[in-house]
């Protein structure tokens, strides 16, 4: 480096897991993509890796692509993907399944240890893979991004030689669009779904550790005239939910399947009461983008969801249907506070976690120079 002459930086975000097959991720890495560009200083930019079709559509328009020759799933990336990075002064890998040798300072996202702490909801295989896959892309990182304190904890917990100065926790957000919907929009969303005034609603996918089934026994001793309203994509390997629905009275749980993006604003705003009842989650991104909608909150004690809710949600044992009947009944006796539930999701951005991971691509880059 010449002295006084500021280097230039090139951090590259690899956005190949983007697309439909990884719905989480895919909104971490738009929601970071779309917030880092405008806290760049003047001597860095940014470049995505893409793979190409309509998973890179939402890069911004002034930023530079990176075409991939390689998917994450084929092991031809060990050896296609780090010569695009020999620039790059960071690379930020936020899957597990990367070039485990890119050659420069890299930065990995892990969101939590579902595969592990649930081996019955995937194949032995799956196991084997996101065991032996981690512990590649931990070795290969030289700082972490854990996606909640609680993320952080269990990582440390599993993966003894992890050093704690490596991984940070650095929370998710709720996207924009995520706010109070006026009147009519929510009347819409009725007529078109044909849902009644009030109601209680799950957003998510109906895996194990989801606990749909339980939620359902919980609400079947309820003794409300109140429909529970089930919105999400389905996975046909785990039927229980709907078997326990068939045995209620017909319309007391109601199954919407897959919502298009467009329409989970005013679907959370719409609810009477948004219950997540997962026994464990890696943030629990559903229950901020309820509260940024204004919506009432019960949700698991469990995990990261405590640390997302605050004190603006009510909180059950996931594992005791009465519990989760109790609090069910006494968030829908008690009047709501929109207010408050909007106030707790304002201390979660995208912008806040842009800054906190520049932080990171910085030390990392500065440091190397």
């Amino acid at each position: 480096m010449i002295h006084g002459v500021n280097p230039s930086f090139t951090f590259i975000l690899d956005a190949r897991a983007a697309g439909p097959h990884f719905p989480g991720i895919g909104r971490y890495i738009r929601g970071l993509a779309g917030a880092l560009p405008a806290q760049l200083r003047a001597q860095e930019s940014l470049q995505f890796l893409v793979e190409p079709g309509p998973g890179s559509r939402f890069i911004p328009g002034e930023a530079v692509s990176i075409p991939a020759p390689a998917s994450p799933f084929g092991i031809a990336q060990q050896r296609a993907i780090p010569p695009l990075l020999t620039d790059a002064a960071v690379y930020h890998s936020p899957y597990y399944l990367m070039p485990y040798r890119p050659g420069v300072p890299t930065v990995l996202t892990v969101y939590d240890l579902i595969p592990l702490h649930f081996p019955g909801a995937v194949s032995l295989r799956a196991r084997l893979l996101f065991g032996l896959a981690t512990r590649l892309a931990i070795r290969a990182a030289d700082r972490i991004v854990a996606i909640s304190e609680s993320c952080r904890t269990d990582f440390l917990a599993r993966y003894r030689g992890l050093e704690p100065e490596k991984i940070n926790a650095i929370s998710l957000a709720p996207d924009d669009r995520f706010r109070p919907q006026p009147a009519e929009r929510i009347d819409r969303l009725r007529r078109e779904y044909d849902l009644p005034a009030e109601f209680g609603l799950y957003l998510g996918i109906n895996k194990p550790h989801k606990n749909l089934a339980r939620l359902v026994e919980a609400w079947a001793g309820l003794d409300r005239d109140l429909p529970l309203v089930i919105a999400g994509a389905w996975d046909d390997r785990y039927p229980g939910p709907r078997r326990a629905a068939e045995r209620l009275p017909p319309g007391l749980v109601r199954f919407l399947g897959p919502v298009p993006d467009d329409d989970l604003p005013a679907l959370y705003s719409a609810c009477r009461l948004f219950i997540f009842p997962s026994v464990y989650e890696g943030f629990g991104l559903p229950v901020v983008e309820a509260l940024a909608c204004g919506a009432a909150v019960a949700c698991s004690n469990t995990s990261s969801l405590p640390e997302v809710g605050g004190d603006a949600v009510r909180y059950f044992d996931p594992l005791d249907s009465g519990s989760i009947r109790g609090t069910i009944a006494e968030a829908l006796d008690a009047a709501p506070d929109p207010d408050a539930s909007v106030r707790r999701a304002s201390r979660f951005s995208w912008e806040a976690t842009a800054a906190a991971t520049l932080e990171i691509y910085r030390s990392l880059a500065y440091n190397h120079t």
